[in-house]
């Protein structure tokens, strides 16, 4: 069974919902992590969900020296082996969209995994801006 992530602009009002539900699926050690999706306005009352596209050729897993950035096959989502990553921060470079981040606060690399199968972003946009369906 596929799954496919969607992002609708659209619907999206900026709420930030996406952002905290990140945030506080990630916390580590009691500390939120850093949100792997955000909202940017681009217009009066208009915004747009940033987070990763889950690329099929992704130039983050070929800027990988390490192969810490593999596909999960299940998910569809370019999953991070932090076993293998050393933080050198190439994927961050590399991502055309600004969709790999640095997070300050657990002081590593960081993309978005889909929660593994149960991105926490869609569970909660009160709108359905982003959802995660299965594909038919």
């Amino acid at each position: 069974m596929k799954y496919e992530f969607k992002v609708t602009p659209s619907l999206c009002t900026g709420c930030r919902t996406c952002e905290l539900a990140c945030a506080f699926t990630h916390t580590e050690n009691q500390k939120p992590g850093r949100s792997r999706i955000y909202p940017i306005s681009y217009a009066p009352d208009k915004f747009v969900p940033v987070t990763c596209l889950q690329c099929d050729d992704a130039a983050c897993v070929k800027s990988c020296l390490f192969d810490a950035l593999t596909r999960n096959e299940e998910t569809g989502a370019i999953d991070l082996d932090r076993e293998r990553c050393v933080d050198c921060v190439a994927c961050i470079a590399a991502c055309p969209y600004g969709c790999a981040l640095f997070d300050e606060v657990h002081k590593q690399t960081i993309k978005c995994d889909l929660c593994g199968g149960a991105p926490a972003c869609a569970q909660f946009c009160p709108t359905r801006a982003l959802t995660y369906e299965k594909v038919v």
